[in-house]
């Protein structure tokens, strides 16, 4: 139980400090309200899950690797790999997803208040072109009475003051109830909270904490071992799909623009600095403390998931809301092309500290 039950709470802190990080580059640097979702996004959402499972295999092929047995390193890395990359898709469709959503409208009413302005001034500005008779005939309704509407004096309560308390209280508790729900809802979309990806992870969950499906499903003797074949054999195509959809996002941002350097340079700083940084010291912390497990690939699991470049989940939140789909191409493109040197430098110093 020691293994395991840090990474949600390593994973967590990775996402909320970098939201935090992200909100003093937007003050910073004064970003544009259309791209503040795409940097909140870009420095609280890491690829903890795809990279993983691609990284983790191979270093535990490689000659002096402080993992022990390869074979066994390559078996425990595929499960701890799998465990971040459930706990990573439900932090970034539950947590950052609302981030994205709650920044990205609160731009686009800005942006349509902006609109509504312009056109009361340009209202105002024709009607002052107009001539004096025409503006006499457009504002002589300003004084109309509203005694001619005769229910306006009807009364409005009913007779019974017993059958009004009555149904008061039950329409203020409806409506109560109702605005707590609204309120939540508007906090939380829960539709979008269970993705497919989100469903997905809490069904492997299911099979694998459940012994009798897990003995019904897993194994060379499991009645059930067909699904297993089959999801096996759909999830070994899914990391090469995944890198070509990675390959298409990073070209769009080969032709797209408007972006400061410095906020580029800023999210690449927090990426490949101040968050492995942060990392080596929680890590670090937790293992004095007694909270984590000193085994050595686990740990370096925990330290690798602070110095991961963005999560490529983002580009469907972004899309979802139109927030600035240009903006996160070539935040992409210059994140994953700093990567190549970045993750090679951090994943030298993580073995050096867990050897």
């Amino acid at each position: 139980m020691l293994l395991l039950w840090f990474m949600p709470v390593n994973l967590f802190l990775n996402f909320v400090i970098g939201s935090a990080l992200a909100w003093a580059i937007i003050h910073i640097f004064q970003a544009p309200a259309r791209i503040r979702a795409v940097i909140f996004a870009s420095c609280s959402a890491g690829n903890v899950g795809n990279l993983l499972l691609i990284l983790v295999p191979a270093m535990c092929k490689e000659k002096g690797s402080p993992f022990g047995d390869p074979d066994i390193c390559s078996k425990f890395g595929l499960s701890f790999a799998s465990l971040s990359l459930a706990i990573g898709t439900i932090l970034q469709w539950s947590y950052v997803f609302n981030i994205v959503r709650v920044t990205s409208s609160h731009a686009q009413d800005k942006t349509s208040a902006t609109d509504s302005v312009s056109k009361v001034t340009s209202a105002q500005e024709t009607i002052s072109l107009l001539p004096e008779d025409y503006k006499d005939v457009m504002t002589s309704t300003r004084g109309c009475s509203t005694s001619a509407y005769p229910f306006n004096n009807a009364p409005l309560l009913p007779s019974k003051t017993e059958d009004f308390t009555t149904t008061t209280k039950v329409l203020l508790s409806s409506s109560k109830m109702s605005r707590i729900w609204r309120i939540f809802c508007g906090v939380i979309d829960l539709k979008k909270l269970f993705a497919p990806a989100t469903v997905g992870v809490i069904i492997g969950f299911m099979i694998g904490v459940i012994p009798q499906l897990k003995k019904a499903m897993i194994g060379e003797a499991a009645p059930l071992r067909a699904i297993q074949e089959s999801a096996m054999l759909l999830g070994n195509g899914t990391i090469p799909s995944l890198m070509l959809i990675m390959g298409g996002n990073l070209v769009k941002g080969m032709n797209s623009s408007g972006v400061k350097v410095s906020i580029i340079i800023g999210i690449i700083i927090i990426r490949y600095l101040a968050l492995p940084l942060v990392g080596i010291g929680i890590v670090k912390g937790a293992i004095h403390l007694g909270m984590v497990h000193p085994d050595p690939l686990y740990r370096f699991i925990l330290l690798l998931q602070y110095a991961v470049p963005p999560a490529m989940n983002i580009t469907s939140m972004i899309q979802m809301f139109e927030a600035g789909e240009g903006e996160l191409s070539v935040i992409f493109l210059w994140s994953y092309v700093v990567a190549s040197a970045a993750l090679t430098m951090w994943s030298t110093l993580f073995l050096w500290l867990v050897s």
